[in-house]
Parts: C-alpha cells; sequence; structure tokens
C-alpha cells in the first residue's frame, strides 16, 4: 500500500479494518494472510515515524 498521500488517521482505520477481517474470517490462505500481515506492517511503520516526527517536531524550541 502505497501511505504517501495518506494520512495518520486513514493509516490506523485500514490497520483497524485489517485486524477485523482477519479476526472474521475463518479460513484464509497462507498468501492472503502474509498479504494483509505485510500491509498492517507497513501502515504501521508509517505511522510511526508519524509520532516519531511529531514528537521531534515538539521537542525544538518554538522560533521567535
Amino acid at each position: 500500500m502505497e501511505t504517501t498521500n495518506l494520512s495518520y488517521d486513514d493509516a490506523i482505520k485500514r490497520v483497524e479494518q485489517i485486524i477485523r477481517e482477519l479476526e472474521q474470517t475463518e479460513a484464509l490462505s497462507v498468501a492472503a494472510y502474509k498479504q494483509k500481515a505485510r500491509e498492517a506492517q507497513q501502515l504501521l511503520r508509517f505511522c510511526e515515524s508519524q509520532l516519531r516526527d511529531m514528537e521531534q517536531a515538539l521537542a525544538q524550541p518554538a522560533a521567535e
């Protein structure tokens, strides 16, 4: 999944959707599970980087 034009909120919503899909699906092929897990992992990395960037921005003294 391309995360360039994705917001943090959209990424989290998609991860939650993937989790619901995995919980509700009775039988899922290994390939399909792997694909969904990879997408969720990418999205979570994106979210982590967004939070890190925000933390760094907040840690910098405000310009006067």
